[in-house]
């Protein structure tokens, strides 16, 4: 408990004068001789006691009235945070402002970060003379006292918001441990914050409510800037088919429109870069949304040719956050990529199923095919050229001579990749776990594993690897219990760089990957080859409806070229990497920032790849380079992330969490603001309660002293 007046505390001696008053003025009881003087002793003695307990009553009561008179004079207060002092002691103020992206929402033609603006600028003239005053923002920025209140000013008035800031929590965090440096004898924290849930994570709770269970003098106060019931449109993260297509094949795109607020008919459009650098509509789909609702938006888009190819989904008309009206891309599209295929003779019979898999006879024929086939046996896969193929698939392999395998080791060493799907020509065991062998194979060869009744099968739904994304990402089960696998080849001893991408449902391997060099090997423990006369080991691309078997050997294929690892599309926060071909004889570039800024940056030379850290600025990034006979021409996209978008707000009982059991103060309006300070500073005075004490202990005395004396 603190006092404004602590002197008018001495107010409380002036007690002891009713006392001196009740000693000297006291009444004294009459004597009457009267000649039943035993009766008149008594009547004495009860007088005596009925006088003595109302003159303790009374004095009492007044004494009573004094003290609180006295104690009101002082104006007593309870605080419950911060130190000692008035009004006017300087004070260290740590002002925190959220400027995400959602800072951006506007509403009354100003958005949230110039409302906190505005109202930190007030602030600051509410201020003690001679106060600290410090200033944080979601940046990276260390934080620091500025020089004085119109250092602080300026620093305001620069605040932009980022999209690469910290989470509310973590800067808090930061600005209660710059204030313990301070040794001004008051701290206080002011959070300018839109009370979205995304700006408090969760994650980051403890972090708060321990760092101020160690700061008991600091006053925190939240000031909500934000909006009650915000409207807004949003388009949600893009789902390209591919980020690399092969030629004349269609890109699907995908992604929703969402609301918050008041739902209505909104128009998603569809934009590409053409040739001549200027946009392009391409196609457009008209939304009904219901408050709070979403729905799916899709595109098809023909006839890419070839090269890069930058383009953008937007939201047609205006609403309170504008940056989530827009989501970017990036697609390249290049020729098939050429696929070696090994086989037992006849080559091009045993190797159909595969072939037809990766590359059907229509698409060859429309042009469409994603991969290019190349059929030979084994026989000729010691002289054949290799460093032509984007990889190579060795089907139901014999053993090979040791030449043809250290050849197929320093292909995959120089970046290559090789599937090899063993069967029934791989009776000589020994033989694959010689030295040259296993530079490529993930482990000593054991021994088969039979299933004749066909109850085994692969179990895609238990792997969560790249290569298995598509299959995850379905609704239903792949049906694999309709092609069983009779037989398979057991590994044993897996070195450290194997790894396993796909069980059957007994959980045995069924695929492994082992990384070569720059290059990677794929080992299947089944064949995919047609079937001989003799008894088939599976029912992979015969049984009824084998799109599992198409799907699989796809995906196989475009992890084995690199199209899955292959990103051109980032989100604010990530480092893009565009690796280049090992041809590429240049050591700098050209980047084109979104905003038209323009750099000449050199390239990694260890990684032999342009690497851009911390992208920031969302949209079409160009990477340019190199004269007309080494020309240089690639690209991405950068979009913001889904969290900048959701402006769902937080319930005080939820902040609870993040703060633990310490206090906190929640103003939306400068005159709660003011009152909040003021019970801070000065804490919650009593006066009017000692006041309203007073003037009944007064009441009473008063009540009590005239039945007293009009009784006597």
């Amino acid at each position: 408990m603190d006092f404004v007046n602590p002197l008018l505390l001495g107010g409380m001696l002036a007690a002891a004068v009713p006392i001196v008053l009740h000693l000297v003025l006291r009444q004294k009881p009459r004597f009457l001789e009267l000649p039943s003087l035993r009766f008149l002793k008594q009547r004495r003695d009860a007088n005596r006691r009925r006088l003595r307990l109302r003159h303790v009553l009374l004095l009492a009561l007044r004494v009573l009235a004094i003290v609180l008179l006295a104690l009101a004079l002082a104006r007593p207060s309870i605080k419950s945070r911060g130190g000692v002092g008035d009004a006017k002691t300087p004070v260290a103020a740590a002002l925190v402002f959220d400027t995400s992206l959602r800072m951006e929402y506007r509403h009354a033609n100003q958005s949230r970060l110039e409302a906190a603006r505005g109202t930190a600028d007030w602030l600051l003239a509410q201020l003690p003379s001679g106060s600290d005053v410090a200033v944080l923002d979601s940046s990276l920025a260390a934080p620091v006292f500025q020089v004085d209140l119109g250092a602080a000013q300026e620093r305001i008035k620069r605040l932009e918001t980022t999209s690469l800031g910290q989470s509310a929590p973590r800067v808090v965090t930061a600005a209660l441990r710059l204030l313990k440096r301070s040794r001004k004898t008051r701290h206080e924290l002011y959070v300018f914050t839109d009370m979205t849930r995304a700006s408090w994570s969760v994650g980051d709770d403890s972090r708060v409510a321990r760092e101020l269970e160690n700061s008991h003098d600091v006053a925190l106060y939240l000031v909500d800037v934000g909006v009650p019931s915000p409207q807004n449109m949003a388009l949600g993260e893009l789902r390209l088919s591919a980020q690399v297509l092969a030629k004349n094949n269609a890109l699907h795109i995908e992604t929703a429109l969402s609301c918050d607020g008041r739902g209505g008919q909104r128009s998603v459009e569809l934009y590409l870069t053409g040739s001549d650098g200027k946009r392009q509509k391409r196609d457009q789909r008209s939304c009904s949304l219901q408050p709070g609702g979403s729905q799916v938006v899709d595109f098809t888009v023909g006839a890419l040719g070839d090269g890069l190819h930058q383009g953008w989904v937007r939201v047609v008309g205006e609403d309170g956050l504008s940056h989530d009206d827009e989501r970017f891309f990036t697609v390249e599209v290049r020729d098939a990529w050429r696929v070696l295929v090994v086989a037992q003779t006849p080559a091009v019979e045993r190797a159909l199923f595969w072939t037809e898999a990766l590359a059907p006879q229509a698409f060859r024929a429309s042009g469409q095919a994603r991969f290019q086939c190349d059929v030979i046996p084994f026989a000729e896969l010691e002289s054949h050229p290799l460093d032509a193929y984007a990889a190579a698939c060795l089907l139901d392999p014999a053993p090979l001579v040791p030449a043809a395998w250290s050849r197929l080791a320093g292909y995959v060493a120089a970046g290559g990749s090789v599937a090899i799907f063993l069967g029934e020509a791989a009776e000589n065991v020994q033989a694959f776990n010689q030295s040259e062998a296993q530079q490529l194979l993930p482990g000593r060869l054991a021994s088969q594993v039979r299933s004749p009744d066909g109850n085994r099968y692969l179990a895609t739904e238990y792997m969560p690897h790249p290569l298995l994304r598509k299959f995850s990402e379905r609704r239903e089960p792949v049906p694999w219990e309709n092609f069983p696998i009779y037989r398979a080849w057991r590994f044993e001893g897996l070195p450290d760089e194997s790894a396993i991408l796909l069980r059957y449902n007994d959980r045995e391997p069924a695929l492994l990957e082992r990384r070569v060099g720059g290059g990677r090997v794929l080992v299947m423990t089944t064949p995919i080859a047609s079937p001989t006369d003799s008894e088939p080991w599976n029912l992979l691309p015969i049984g009824l409806d084998a799109w599992p078997f198409v799907m699989l050997a796809n995906e196989m294929m475009y992890y084995l070229v690199g199209s899955r690892d292959e990103q051109l599309n980032y989100t604010t926060g990530q480092t893009a990497v565009l690796e280049l071909p090992p041809a590429t004889a240049i050591s700098t570039y050209l980047l084109t920032a979104p905003r038209g800024d323009r750099s000449r940056r050199n390239i990694d030379a260890l990684q032999n790849a342009i690497v851009i850290s911390a992208l920031s600025w969302w949209g079409h990034w160009r990477v340019e380079s190199g004269g007309e006979a080494r020309r240089l021409d690639r690209g991405f996209s950068v979009n913001t992330a889904v969290e900048d978008s959701q402006l769902d707000r937080i319930k005080p009982e939820e902040l609870e969490k993040v703060f633990g059991t310490s206090d906190f103060h929640l103003a939306r309006s400068r005159d709660e603001i003011r009152r909040d300070i003021g019970v801070g500073r000065i804490g919650r005075e009593l006066y009017p309660w000692v006041i309203v004490l007073v003037a009944l202990a007064l009441g009473l005395e008063h009540w009590i002293s005239n039945r007293f004396y009009r009784e006597a």
